[in-house]
């Protein structure tokens, strides 16, 4: 067994449990906290402090963070307070908890922890994981590598004014209170549309909703394979101790590019698996 700490830092909530990164087992119940409002950076800091401390845990700690991260820090934020935009959040949560911080874009994480531990498992070719909760996160693998930081919820598609996630999110769902059919036929708008840029192999669907893809997986009439993610609200737990158990060389793309060591996935560490 090969613990690591891994934390979700979500839009609503920031969850985190230490992790068998061997196995992609959780080692104890997870503790979640609703994510503070406006939710800056200070904020942001003493929860993840709060959380580390719940555990008892003392050492490197992973976080899964809901934005594109390059070099350890933000670039821009959809669903936290602006001022994170340019936050080297490495180094900020690293002063706060005394401890090395590894960060990775929260749809890479668990998009990585389908591919070691979920339904993604010995699948080459395209992968995209796609994760619906209060926007639409996406993670590319080819192959098994990670291509970072994808953001593919923030496409327009023809014909609306809004990004892809403000109308098919899960949040969307309960807020416009669209039927299983009609949520269902957005999101294949959402898919069939990423079809025809990256033509993956597999789509794996993935957020809290995904626990009732019966409801809405097979109204989806894809020509690319779908499937449920297995981990759902664990994977980006996990993804981010996988990434802490990586070491910080692999959580992001570096400032100048992404290269072989940009990726947890494709890492030589505890987490990797075939």
């Amino acid at each position: 067994m090969s613990a690591a700490f891994g934390i979700d830092i979500g839009g609503t909530g920031m969850k985190a449990a230490p992790v068998d990164v061997t196995s992609g087992e959780l080692l104890g119940d997870r503790n979640r906290i609703p994510t503070p409002k406006p939710g800056t950076p200070e904020q942001v800091a003493e929860v993840v402090a709060e959380l580390v401390g719940s555990f008892g845990w003392s050492g490197p700690v992973g976080c899964a963070y809901p934005a594109p991260i390059v070099g350890g820090t933000v670039k821009w934020v959809a669903h936290l307070d602006d001022s994170w935009a340019g936050v080297d959040i490495a180094g900020l949560l690293s002063s706060r908890i005394g401890a090395p911080v590894t960060i990775i874009n929260d749809a890479d994480a668990a998009g990585t922890a389908e591919m070691h531990h979920g339904a993604g498992v010995g699948r080459g070719g395209t992968v995209c994981f796609t994760a619906f909760g209060t926007g639409i996160g996406s993670s590319v693998f080819v192959d098994g590598t990670l291509v970072p930081n994808t953001e593919f919820g923030h496409m327009y598609l023809q014909g609306h004014t809004d990004d892809v996630e403000v109308w098919s999110s899960a949040k969307a769902r309960e807020r416009d209170d669209l039927d299983w059919p009609t949520w269902a036929g957005r999101v294949r708008d959402y898919l069939q549309h990423l079809e025809k840029i990256i033509s993956p192999g597999l789509f794996i669907l993935g957020g809290g909703i995904s626990k009732r893809f019966e409801k809405w997986g097979p109204l989806l009439e894809l020509d690319t394979e779908v499937l449920p993610a297995r981990m759902r609200n664990n994977a980006g737990i996990v993804g981010a101790a996988m990434a802490s158990a990586a070491g910080p060389s692999a959580s992001s793309a570096p400032a100048d590019g992404p290269g072989p060591s940009a990726n947890p996935a494709a890492a030589d560490s505890p987490g990797s698996a075939g």
